[in-house]
């Protein structure tokens, strides 16, 4: 007995699921138009973007270059110290501000246009997939035929291909966070003497084919809560791809009397990517591809009707209103986003070449000897330049009686290095008069750029000193 398919997607089930719980694997027609074509050549940019990041120098480093094990991270020319981490929630909250802006504007136009898995399923596994295995016909009509020489081939060329996409997309992926020069290096070393790489690359390398082998679809209507947030951030007036249904109902063949535009022809629901049908609504499966359209716009033109019944519009302008661009959703998260932006802007520029850093040494807080009160600093100095750095280290505001030892003269550190030096202060019991705040400066000897630390220096109370003086 056959496995029963559903034939016709339906709102209240996934399509991808039988009516017997068995997973239904999805082979899209390929569509033709303005939009197939502009995504695809957005989405191979896209995809050399990826690719060059790690190969492009800028500088003495690649244009992104995380550097976790020198905790460094080097974005086109710009390096942040692990100190400077903070500043990475303002590009996470940036990228949300932005992702609900657009959407309440766009609708899920990130889905269908730059979101990688889109980009890297349909404009790479799905096009080696027709590539070797043909149109969607053929791939059915594969799926159905028995196992013979011929179908092991292709299956197996396939499969074999995949994979080896996904090893290169890991290890591209892997060169982001140790430069293309080590990874090199730890492809030509033994899996042993790099085993947390080795292990990385492999995981990750599954994963990947898993899901662009096997999974594809079900990460979109399953794992990705971005479809689900998309109820919550657009509403009438949100840019979706949509069916006219004023127009295009009621269906019919061609020739049918009081018909609508809509030929019943099932052409937008061969070429969607999640195997919904556009025609019953907006749907949470929908990415927004616009595959749907080209393939609606096509047969429009086979049969001399204008384009447009499948289209990007809003549902307002569906029921026949005007789209309102304007509107306190997209305001509200327009203005989020620019907060967002100056606040960043105003982070961004405090950013240093140098860090400075004091601890208190461990152990007490302070020491009195026979003539003097002393305190004991940790002084840490980071260079995030990629050239070396002589450090001039000054207490600007300390009493005359004070003393200092350690970091006397200028300290040089190397590129991207870091030191932890002592430095300890005492003043004598006679010209000590309580706690006080002192100021450390750190200039680099070109006087380019300054950085202070106040510390407090502290001691017993002044006339318990003066009576247990001897």
């Amino acid at each position: 007995m056959p496995t029963p398919t559903r034939i016709r997607p339906d709102r209240d089930s996934v399509t991808t699921i039988r009516e017997d719980g068995s997973r239904l694997f999805l082979h899209p027609a390929d569509a033709k138009g303005w939009f197939t074509t502009a995504r695809r050549w957005s989405g191979w940019f896209l995809i050399a973007v990826y690719l060059a990041l790690p190969w492009i120098p800028i500088g003495a480093h690649p244009a992104v270059f995380l550097d976790i094990a020198a905790r460094r991270f080097h974005l086109f020319g710009f390096t942040l110290a692990f100190q400077d981490a903070w500043l990475m929630f303002f590009g996470i909250t940036g990228l949300g501000f932005a992702l609900f802006f657009i959407t309440a504007l766009l609708g899920r136009v990130w889905c269908g246009w730059a979101c990688p898995q889109t980009v890297f399923l349909e404009h790479v596994y799905r096009r080696v997939e027709r590539w070797l295995e043909g149109d969607s016909f053929k791939r059915r009509r594969l799926d159905a035929a028995p196992w013979g020489a011929s179908k092991v081939l292709r299956r197996g060329g396939k499969q074999l291909i995949f994979f080896l996409l996904s090893a290169v997309i890991a290890h591209l992926f892997l060169a982001y966070f140790v430069s293309i020069p080590e990874l090199w290096a730890m492809m030509h070393a033994a899996p042993g003497a790099h085993w947390g790489a080795f292990v990385f690359v492999f995981v990750f390398t599954g994963i990947l084919y898993f899901n662009f082998a096997w999974f594809r679809e079900q990460l979109c209507i399953v794992i990705c809560p971005y479809g689900r947030l998309q109820s919550a951030l657009i509403d009438d007036h949100s840019l979706v791809i949509g069916y006219d249904s004023k127009r295009g109902e009621p269906r019919g063949r061609l020739n049918t009397p009081d018909a609508g535009a809509c030929v019943d022809c099932n052409r937008c629901v061969q070429v969607c990517p999640t195997g919904i049908d556009i025609r019953q609504g907006l749907q949470i499966e929908c990415i927004g591809c616009a595959a749907c359209i080209d393939a609606c716009d096509t047969v429009m033109d086979k049969v001399g009707r204008p384009r447009g019944l499948i289209r990007y519009d809003s549902l307002a302008g569906f029921a026949g209103g005007r789209t309102r661009w304007l509107r306190p959703r997209t305001l509200i998260y327009a203005g989020l986003l620019l907060v967002g932006i100056l606040v960043a802007t105003w982070a961004v520029s405090t950013v240093r070449p140098a860090n400075l850093g004091i601890t208190r040494m461990t152990g007490a807080p302070y020491f009195v000897t026979t003539d003097a009160v002393r305190n004991q600093f940790l002084v840490r100095l980071v260079n995030k330049r990629d050239t070396p750095v002589r450090f001039v280290v000054t207490l600007p505001d300390a009493p005359e009686a004070l003393k200092r030892t350690g970091l006397e003269g200028a300290v040089e550190l190397a590129p991207l290095a870091e030191d932890v030096r002592p430095l300890v202060v005492q003043i004598s019991r006679a010209d000590y008069a309580g706690s006080f705040t002192l100021t450390v400066r750190v200039t680099d000897e070109e006087g380019t750029f300054t950085l202070e630390r106040p510390v407090r220096f502290v001691g017993p109370d002044p006339e318990l000193l003066k009576e247990d003086t001897p």
